[in-house]
């Protein structure tokens, strides 16, 4: 029998991630503005959608608070806080998510896939680091589609990997979100008890017509 396919978002689904790309932006924006945003204006700012990148967010924030700075010195920037020099990096804080056993158990219902905002060889250090066993086919980065999410073009490269079998979407963000609507995918929300702004969090994903909104992604398997 085909198995359909369940594809992840990353950041906030697979790996927790507050200590880093959140980390990250927070220290990005103070060294260049010499302000500390929260986290909770960055997940206002997140929920608002269209944000998905947080290089680009980090940009808009500088920006904002009337400094600046060219796009790629940011980048830079952000990239040396977040991968170190490989021993320091604030990536070295994420936590894997799903407890153990889920993921075999789901192997064998589902063909498993990715569609994350991380570049594919950011995202394969880490699943390298936190689940090296594990095989999700196809792994699709932002750099594998011209439009990034919210755009649907990620989900419908895995459809057509795939030969155009069902596709269930687990995401974080409101950019997930319609990135499934856009592709026609039913889409699972994530949404944290610690998140912040979690309440508007679950409001966005009931609007975008979220077949479920989960606390994490061990709550799964009970909504599939």
């Amino acid at each position: 029998m085909t198995k359909p396919v369940l594809v992840f978002d990353m950041d906030g689904v697979l790996v927790e991630v507050s200590e880093s790309y959140r980390e990250t932006i927070q220290r990005t924006v103070e060294h260049f503005t010499g302000q500390r945003i929260t986290r909770e204006s960055i997940q206002e700012i997140k929920n608002q959608g269209g944000w998905n990148d947080d290089w680009k967010l980090s940009n808009h924030l500088i920006r904002e608070a009337g400094v600046n700075v060219a796009y790629q010195t940011v980048v830079d920037y952000f990239q040396s806080i977040f991968h170190g020099d490989g021993t320091n990096g604030l990536i070295l804080r994420e936590r894997w998510i799903a407890s153990e056993g889920l993921f075999d158990r789901l192997a064998a219902r589902y063909q498993l896939a990715i569609f994350t905002g991380r570049l594919k060889w950011e995202a394969n250090v880490t699943l390298t680091r936190h689940a090296p066993t594990l095989r999700f086919d196809p792994l699709i980065g932002t750099d594998d589609v011209e439009n990034g999410k919210p755009a649907p073009d990620g989900l419908l490269k895995i459809r057509a990997a795939t030969g155009g079998r069902e596709l269930w979407y687990v995401g974080d963000t409101v950019d997930d979100a319609r990135s499934a609507r856009g592709a026609g995918v039913p889409f699972i929300g994530i949404a944290a008890p610690t998140s912040a702004r979690r309440r508007e969090l679950v409001e966005l994903f009931h609007a975008e017509k979220a077949i479920a909104v989960l606390d994490d992604i061990n709550q799964l398997e009970s909504a599939l």
